[in-house]
């Protein structure tokens, strides 16, 4: 058929108009065929018994495979797939430790398990037949095309297991914070910079790992919320380990042994550069003086009082009243436990001797007489206790002598005290604590001291005499006393001067040292007898006092050797030397000989 053209003549010009039906016809025939082509695709889509070719699971490729085929595939592929989580803050900024990094966990570990897959597969076949006659087409020229296929989603996963794996997820990604902190060492000051943690939260984690598992992704990134950690203050760790070292000790009001302490010194701004210039959570060194104690709380606990070091007993006589004080004074410091270098004292041990707390009128010395006070016989407990602790070679801190020369202990080896007065104190001078142990037992007094013997020394005490002024006897008239009757008021004593000798022998018994540990004076006192007024013819009289029986306070004492052994018993040979073949006389020590106002 010719083409149909029509032509017009207008101002003698010819014009020819073509016809645009053919081409209309022909894109609709096009279209027709196409139209035909995609419903025939659609409806072999349709009619499909295995997955689309090229078809895949996320991104694994089930193309033209069956459903069972398709769910075998999946549980060899998809559980093993691990995925690598990391946190989205940088470490340095945030202030964690650097070499800190992420985790992974697997889709199995999440759920989706080998169990799982055949029903996968199942679900994404069901998409496939299940879609709308025309749309099938459309997938599958986007699945040739690559730019499509199935995903996983929540159905396809066990979920329990989801959440454990969520969960253990987010604790292996989480991290401490580490505070800053310190030790030492040798000669070094050891300083840990505080390093931040970091924290996940497990719904934001649980929701990048389903999408990750639904689009095939193995790297994803979760955000982490920062947990700071508690700073090192350069200054806190100065107050701590700066100062002087202390051994471990006994804490008596508890019973139980304090731990040891290092003492150190160190350049407090250098360690502040050098703790600036760390990374988070490293350590670093900075030099320091280091002084290590020399006793542990360990080792302490192993020979804790496992010593006697001293001891003495006496023999307490007098009156139901001044056995009564004994006791209760030596209760007062019984159990005492001394550390290292304390200072003992007996009038702040015991302290004040009152009614109130027991205590009863009893004889003792006032102005030089004889008086009954509260308190009186406290003098025996510390002359004991002084006594232990010479045999204990301790250091004696603070001692007087009695006025009168005592009869309950050896001369030079007592100890006065009073209230406001004379005290007696000694300072343990041992690395170990020292226990103060006073018992009373049928007359007789025994003080000891416990502590830890570190050496085979022994301790012996001599005394000699180096003067001795005898009493004298004087009358003093009494107009109330019948003529020619004679009283004794004042009983006498003779006076000492004393010199002791602290003795240091070794385990095999050989003499170390002799030195000289104090010098006592005792006063001596005269006899007082009250006259009564002459007769007219009194009869001659002896030097006796006509009427007086002798007592035993009466008696002077019998002069000893110039140099004598104390009665009571010491540790030690007996072959010492009582004194040098020529004694000098040393400077008398200051604190040592006192007159007290009153001695309990």
């Amino acid at each position: 058929m010719g083409q149909l053209t029509n032509e017009v003549k207008a101002g003698g010009t010819q014009v020819k108009k073509v016809s645009t039906a053919p081409v209309f016809i022909a894109l609709a025939l096009t279209a027709a065929i196409m139209a035909g082509a995609y419903a025939g695709l659609c409806a072999w889509a349709g009619s499909r018994t295995v997955f689309y070719p090229k078809e895949t699971i996320s991104g694994i490729n089930v193309g033209g495979l069956t459903v069972e085929q398709a769910g075998q595939v999946l549980a060899g592929a998809l559980p093993g797939r691990t995925l690598s989580v990391s946190t989205v803050q940088t470490a340095e900024a945030e202030g964690w430790i650097p070499e800190a990094g992420g985790a992974s966990i697997t889709l199995g570990e999440l759920g989706y398990t080998a169990g799982q897959c055949p029903a996968i597969a199942q679900r994404c076949f069901d998409q496939q037949t299940a879609a709308p006659f025309l749309s099938r087409g459309a997938r599958v020229l986007s699945i040739l095309t690559g730019s499509e296929g199935d995903s996983l989603t929540a159905q396809d996963r066990d979920e329990e297991i989801f959440r454990e794996g969520v969960a253990g997820l987010a604790e292996a990604l989480a991290l401490e914070p580490v505070d800053g902190s310190f030790s030492v060492q040798d000669d070094e000051l050891l300083l840990t910079k505080e390093a931040n943690g970091r924290s996940v939260g497990e719904e934001g984690l649980a929701l990048a790992l389903e999408n990750a598992a639904a689009s095939g992704e193995t790297e994803l990134q979760v955000d982490a919320a920062t947990r700071p950690a508690a700073p090192l203050s350069i200054q806190a760790v100065y107050e701590a380990v700066s100062g002087e070292m202390e051994n471990a000790r006994y804490d008596q009001a508890t019973g139980d042994i304090l731990p040891e302490k290092r003492g150190a010194s160190f350049d407090t701004v250098s360690a502040q550069r050098v703790l600036t210039a760390a990374a988070p959570g490293e350590t670093v060194s900075v030099p320091a003086d280091i002084q290590e104690p020399e006793i542990t709380a360990e080792e302490l606990k192993a020979v804790l009082f496992r010593d006697l070091l001293g001891e003495c007993t006496t023999h307490v006589g007098g009156t139901a009243a001044r056995v009564s004080n004994v006791k209760l004074s030596s209760a007062a410091f019984d159990g005492t436990v001394m550390n290292s270098g304390d200072v003992f004292s007996y009038n702040e041990t015991v302290g004040q001797r009152t009614e109130a707390k027991g205590y009863k009128a009893a004889p003792a010395y006032v102005q030089g007489e004889t008086v009954d006070e509260i308190g009186g016989g406290v003098c025996q407990p510390s002359s004991t206790l002084y006594y232990a602790c010479l045999l204990a070679n301790m250091e004696i801190t603070e001692r007087y002598a009695h006025r009168y020369i005592p009869a309950y202990i050896t001369r030079g080896m007592d100890a006065t005290v009073s209230w406001g007065g004379p005290d007696y104190k000694f300072t343990n001078n041992t690395k170990y604590p020292v226990k103060i142990v006073a018992k009373y037992d049928k007359g007789y007094l025994t003080v000891q001291l416990w502590g830890t013997r570190t050496d085979d020394l022994t301790v012996k005490m001599t005394y000699e005499t180096l003067s001795t002024t005898p009493f004298e006897e004087v009358e003093q008239l009494d107009p109330s006393l019948a003529p020619g009757q004679r009283q004794v008021k004042v009983t006498p004593y003779t006076g000492y001067r004393v010199r002791t000798y602290r003795n240091i022998f070794d385990g095999s018994g050989a003499l170390l040292s002799s030195d000289v540990e104090a010098i006592s004076d005792y006063k001596h006192r005269d006899r007082l007898i009250l006259v009564g007024p002459p007769k007219e013819e009194a009869p001659e009289t002896s030097g006796a006092v006509p009427g007086i029986p002798a007592t035993p306070a009466e008696q002077e004492p019998a002069t000893p050797p110039s140099t004598q052994e104390p009665s009571t018993p010491a540790t030690g040979p007996a072959e010492i030397p009582a004194e040098p073949e020529t004694p000098v006389e040393p400077a008398e020590p200051p604190s040592i000989v006192v007159i007290p106002p009153s001695e309990e």
